[in-house]
């Protein structure tokens, strides 16, 4: 049975928030979301890839609205590399926007390239992804779409490469609209996350050439979700062998240092012997700085 079946997991204690029209929108998002609402109009059937996280969420409910509930599917891709409680928010956003939603398994994990972790790992995952999500795009005649706005431009994203070469599209890009615009509309649109932090797959936590398996990937899982426990709301937690560096925000450093004790239960828990903390803070993304002189990087 799947295990998100059961109306105790997807209760959110709220009534299904949908219904046609323009949400009511800041005049200052006003052009905004005419123009996500133009190019939804001008993609027509829609399976929207749905991790849990604000991009896809606002692209799957706003489509939804404009569109209407039989023309777009969501679909969460389900694999080692999403944290199970990725997959239970996007579990219970659908049931609350009265998405039609659907659990896709991905088998990246399976892909040798995949997991020997080096730069086109994302490109091996997106093209997993694609894979899985194709089939139910031809059976309801609908485009793929994905979250990707503007700016994901500016960091090195091979997995937006492999996306568009299989025929996906990206609305939010295509609309123009930059992160805090989406962020900005999803709260218009009462989206419980629209103040989410990112959270990237559990594979980004790895330096290159570190290999992806099933045992690195719980780790990182259980280390982030014992700290966020404690109460850290962003955090990354990279894999370094037995050696655990936690990057949270700069303003959290003081509060992690004071709660040092509980901080290393928490991660050691998880299996890691070593526990660091960053002092430079959370970097989304600074694992790629590896790949290129500049030390630019994302996720």
């Amino acid at each position: 049975m799947n295990p998100l079946a059961g109306p105790g997991l997807l209760a959110t204690g709220q009534s299904p928030r949908h219904g046609p029209g323009a949400p009511e929108v800041p005049a200052s998002l006003g052009r905004a979301w005419a123009n996500l609402e133009e190019v939804l109009r001008a993609r027509g059937p829609l399976v929207v890839a749905l991790s849990g996280g604000v991009d896809s969420a606002l692209l799957a409910v706003a489509a939804r609205q404009v569109l209407g509930r039989d023309a777009v599917l969501a679909a969460t891709a389900v694999s080692p590399s999403l944290a199970f409680e990725e997959l239970l928010a996007a579990a219970r956003l659908a049931a609350r926007h009265d998405l039609a939603w659907c659990q896709v398994a991905t088998f990246e994990l399976e892909d040798p390239r995949y997991q020997e972790n080096q730069a086109d790992r994302c490109y091996r995952c997106k093209t997993a992804l694609l894979r899985g999500l194709a089939p139910l795009a031809r059976a309801r005649g609908a485009t793929v779409a994905l979250g990707v706005t503007r700016d994901d431009l500016g960091d090195y994203r091979p997995g937006q490469q492999a996306a568009a070469e299989r025929g996906a599209r990206f609305p939010l890009l295509e609309a123009g609209l930059h992160k805090a615009e989406v962020r900005a509309l999803a709260r218009a649109l009462d989206l419980e996350v629209w103040d989410k932090p990112a959270a990237p797959c559990l594979a980004s936590r790895l330096p290159y050439g570190t290999p992806v398996t099933l045992g690195r990937l719980r780790a990182v899982e259980d280390a982030e979700r014992g700290l966020r426990h404690l109460g850290f709301r962003e955090v990354r937690v990279r894999h370094h062998g037995t050696l655990a560096r936690l990057e949270l925000p700069e303003a959290d450093l003081p509060r992690a240092l004071a709660e040092r004790a509980a901080v290393v239960a928490a991660v050691q828990a998880a299996g890691f012997r070593d526990v660091t903390l960053d002092l430079q803070g959370l970097r989304s993304g600074n694992l790629n700085a590896a790949l290129r002189p500049e030390g630019r990087g994302g996720r």
